[in-house]
């Protein structure tokens, strides 16, 4: 009989029998975080965490699987350093952008967060606790589950792109990036791409550029809006019986667009 699939969350940490282990898989997580912040994820390898704990590597295999497991335990670890004692002030939209926010930060801790390859389900107890409060501060949001599930999914993925976008535009040089630019210039004025020398036109009478993280949370926030308060009128309008006029759901207390 084939033995159900486990993950490193509902596999013991040691086995009923043999001597107490020498480290456990706190151990274990402290030092692949710590060799992906020096030298990036390349840098995390079994045999590598064995000779930083100063063991044999496969003594490692005593409280992981393989390097997976160490990926999930190391994900993990980065979110619990995520504030989630931060009161909901009752805005659905500011308390995803704020809590995005505090994401993101750990994010720009941890450069090598965004490389993990994204798994749907990589979720370990404090990611759950993340999602828990994401879906708390829609408790009042009329969207099936599903759909606030896909909406801290897509915020998750901007989070990571976002971050991945800052710390790579860090390491790129000026000239780089001015000359990156002079070419979009370039190309926009000269005629074969009149949307794209519009859009570069409406943007010398705005304000000064924003920063990183103006830029975030501005998108963020307009992402967020048209997810959730625009699919709450979409779904307050299919409320309404056929024929029954929306006027008269929104006399009623109904939402509508």
């Amino acid at each position: 009989m084939a033995q159900e699939p486990v993950t490193v969350w509902t596999r013991a940490e040691r086995g009923a029998r043999g001597p107490l282990p020498a480290h456990s898989r706190a151990d274990l997580t402290a030092v692949a975080v710590e060799l992906a912040d020096r030298g990036g994820l390349s840098a995390v390898s079994m045999r590598q965490v064995a000779k930083e704990l100063g063991t044999g590597q496969a003594s490692l295999y005593r409280y992981v699987s393989g390097r997976e497991d160490l990926l999930d335990l190391m994900t993990d670890a980065v979110a619990g350093e995520i504030d989630l004692d931060v009161p909901l002030h009752g805005d659905p939209v500011a308390d995803l952008v704020a809590l995005a926010a505090r994401a993101k930060a750990a994010h720009l801790r941890h450069p090598w967060l965004p490389d993990i390859p994204p798994e749907p389900l990589r979720l370990g107890p404090r990611s759950v606790d993340y999602l828990e409060y994401a879906l708390r501060a829609m408790a009042s949001v009329r969207l099936p589950g599903r759909t606030k599930m896909e909406i801290v999914a897509l915020m998750s993925a901007l989070v990571a792109q976002f971050a991945r976008a800052e710390i790579q535009g860090g390491r790129a040089t000026t000239d780089r990036q001015a000359a990156q630019a002079a070419y979009l210039s370039q190309t926009a004025s000269q005629g074969d791409h009149p949307h794209v020398a519009a859009a570069m036109a409406d943007q010398h009478g705005e304000a000064p550029t924003e920063d990183s993280q103006q830029l975030f949370e501005r998108t963020m926030h307009r992402v967020l809006t048209g997810l959730v308060v625009d699919d709450m009128a979409a779904a307050d309008v299919g409320d309404v019986e056929p024929g029954e006029d929306v006027e008269t759901e929104r006399e009623g207390g109904g939402h509508t667009r």
